[in-house]
């Protein structure tokens, strides 16, 4: 119930990665990695916004940055489907056949 409600917050970030209709390679260690990527990026983005406040706002670059990717990561990694994990390692439809 709560997975088909995120799933229906985050369409239009999923639409982009699960469009396609080719052939594509999927591996479940691929969407393991996706998760692990995601939650270290978000992790450095917010370390950064715990250490780096000050005057200045520039470290706020890093935190839209690495927050940004590991968000996305997450959000494919957790409610994305085979085709949107493969699209992000490179491996979705858009390949040549070898």
């Amino acid at each position: 119930m709560m997975k088909q409600w995120l799933r229906i917050l985050f369409l239009p970030v999923l639409n982009l990665f699960e469009s396609g209709s080719g052939s594509f390679e999927y591996k479940p260690l691929n969407r393991a990695i996706l998760v692990i990527l995601g939650s270290l990026f978000v992790g450095l983005a917010m370390l950064v916004t715990l250490f780096a406040p000050g005057e200045d706002l520039s470290y706020l670059f890093p935190v839209v940055v690495f927050g940004g990717i590991g968000v996305l990561s997450l959000v494919i990694g957790f409610l994305g489907t085979d085709r949107a994990v493969a699209k992000i390692w490179g491996s979705g439809s858009s390949r040549s056949s070898r």
